[in-house]
């Protein structure tokens, strides 16, 4: 039976993992790591990279890179590398082409299918777009699945006999989740969902690019349109020096001019762990809501949660796990790696999918994360206001469900009315996101309120929606599936994204690592001293010059002598030498 992936399609990392006999397990890259960095690139030779070399790109020139597409997914919004024009979807795509390339390279075997996860607060439009850009990368979605769901499908996958309750706090790179799940003889049912689509790591980091560089005369937005290379290569640093607080309580940032260059003359500027959580209070503080709402749809307070779950990278920031053992009053739980987590469920989803004999026990439920509904009109006094929200399936009901409300005619002789279906949570429809709408007809002639139409909502486990309208005097139905297909791009387009997508300019995957190694040394070179520069420079030559001639003793010599070279020289240049002291 073919393999069908899991993957974790994420807004700074994504990574994927399958099933084995002995439990799911993670699948290296080409490099032979866990995590493929989700950014796009096209190099100044027309090049396209993606992951590890399009990230060290990015710092050196930001706009010929993509990253952060994820939050934008579902919607209008693209951009321009190199001439030509991209999606979300079409991002997304090329950085599921690489997993699936590196999967399959992997495995040994074609890759046909996947199981991708989303944030659970992402709506409908946004999920239909992942599955576009599966399809992008010439795969099949068989499902797509709440990435708290996920995490937790890994850590019951491991503890079938336990029961529990466990909410998992999600904090990615660019999203906040936080799910509550019920275990108990074999099942891992979700209770409810909340979150954030724009709260992650990257918020936290780039609030500290923002503060290193107004502090030092530079508006933050107006400084990353005239100096983009001065605030991609702050942000690198940045991010550095996030992960060093939450080892230390202390961390640098080098500071290098509007061009983006190192000389002995940059600052290197202190930031301890105490001024990073003052100025990211804010950013955490938006946590406390989702997990009231999540908590409040399950009809549970905080002291009935038994266990606590970190997931995600940034859920290693001392901030956070502070603020969850206040809220919890217990100390939050890593047993899997917080990166690798949400993977290693979406691999144990697929195998249920795949009917995996190391499944056969396990028992999964999931809620619709969004209410959903039509719009209404409604009567003040003698006065009628439409553009009324009438829930028919509300959220945090489990899925698959159906459900059904009768609705009657406002008009006299009304003959025709049109359903209009929202997903959201606000009172008014305007406050909600319009999913499609569908005409009701040949309604029996009478006085208004006379003649009632059923309509009936079934919401399955893939997130598809059928619509289902009944007269019920004349038993007339009407039915509408909302389908899959990506807000804005139709099939048609779809698979000219596809062949668009086919005739970017490529590097054969055995070069990949070369391009990455490459790439680095280019970024590196731009950080070091004169002295240093010209030995990079000896070796870069070299190097360049034994891929040209494919002597692959000569590439293979090389490669060892510039990771040595990068290692002892990556980050640490003109330590000790700049001026101005610490701010």
């Amino acid at each position: 039976m073919d393999t069908i992936l899991g993957i974790d399609l994420g807004t700074t990392n994504s990574l994927t993992a399958y099933l084995a006999d002995d439990g799911p397990r993670v699948i290296p890259n080409v490099h032979g790591e866990a995590l493929t960095p989700s950014v796009v690139g096209v190099d100044n030779n027309g090049l396209l990279l993606v992951g590890q070399a399009a990230r060290e790109l990015q710092v050196v020139e930001p706009a010929r890179c993509a990253s952060l597409f994820k939050r934008f997914m579902g919607s209008d919004w693209s951009t321009t590398l190199a001439g030509q024009e991209f999606t979300p979807e079409a991002l997304s795509g090329l950085v599921l082409r690489s997993l699936k390339h590196d999967a399959e390279a992997a495995l040994g075997q074609e890759i046909r299918q996947a199981v991708i996860t989303v944030p659970a607060y992402f709506n409908d439009q946004q999920r239909k777009a992942t599955i576009a850009a599966g399809k992008m990368a010439g795969l099949t979605v068989e499902r797509i699945v709440n990435e708290p769901t996920a995490a937790a499908l890994a850590y019951g996958f491991h503890e079938l006999a336990e029961e529990k309750l466990i909410l998992v706090f999600d904090l990615g790179g660019g999203t906040f989740d936080v799910s509550i799940v019920e275990l108990f003889e074999g099942s891992v049912e979700v209770r409810a969902s909340s979150g954030e689509s724009f709260l992650g790591g990257e918020d936290f980091t780039r609030t500290m690019a923002a503060r290193v560089l107004e502090s030092n005369g530079y508006p933050f937005e107006r400084t990353e349109l005239e100096s983009p290379r001065l605030v991609s290569r702050t942000i690198q640093q940045c991010e550095l020096a996030k992960r060093q607080l939450s080892l230390e309580q202390v961390a640098t940032v080098r500071l290098c001019d509007r061009d983006g260059q190192y000389t002995p003359d940059s600052r290197t500027i202190s930031v301890n762990r105490a001024d990073f959580e003052q100025w990211t209070r804010s950013l955490l503080a938006r946590v406390e809501l989702p997990i009231r709402r999540a908590l409040g749809d399950a009809r549970l307070t905080r002291h009935d949660i038994n266990e606590v779950v970190l997931v995600g990278g940034a859920t290693r920031m001392p901030a956070v796990i502070e603020v969850v053992r206040q809220i919890f009053a217990k100390e939050p739980r890593y047993k899997h790696d917080p990166d690798e987590v949400v993977a290693l469920g979406a691999a144990v989803q697929a195998g249920l999918i795949s009917q995996h004999k190391g499944v056969q026990d396990l028992v999964v439920t999931d809620v619709c994360p969004f209410s959903l509904g039509i719009e209404v009109s409604k009567e003040f006094g003698r006065d009628r206001h439409a553009g009324y929200f009438a829930p028919i399936i509300h959220r945090n009901t489990t899925i698959p469900v159906s459900e059904v409300r009768r609705f009657s005619t406002v008009d006299a002789n009304q003959t025709q009315l049109c359903v209009k279906v929202f997903q959201g949570e606000s009172r008014r429809v305007e406050g909600n996101l319009a999913l499609g709408e569908m005409d009701v007809t040949e309604i029996p002639r009478g006085p208004a309120g006379s003649e009632s139409v059923d309509v009936r909502f079934t919401y399955d486990l893939n997130g598809v929606l059928e619509v289902e309208a009944v007269i019920v005097s004349t038993k007339r139905r009407f039915r509408r599936l909302i389908t899959k297909h990506a807000h804005g791009l139709s099939p048609g387009q779809i698979d000219e994204a596809v062949r668009a997508m086919s005739k970017l300019k490529t590097s054969p995957r055995d070069e990949t690592v070369n391009r990455f190694l490459l790439q680095r040394a280019e970024r590196v070179f731009q950080e070091l001293s004169l002295m240093d520069r010209d030995r990079l420079s000896e070796l870069m030559d070299g190097f360049e010059d034994a891929l040209g001639l494919k002597d692959q003793q000569a590439i293979e010599r090389f490669q060892h002598i510039l990771v040595e070279f990068l290692d002892a020289h990556d980050g640490r240049a003109f330590d000790g030498q700049a001026e101005g002291g610490d701010d």
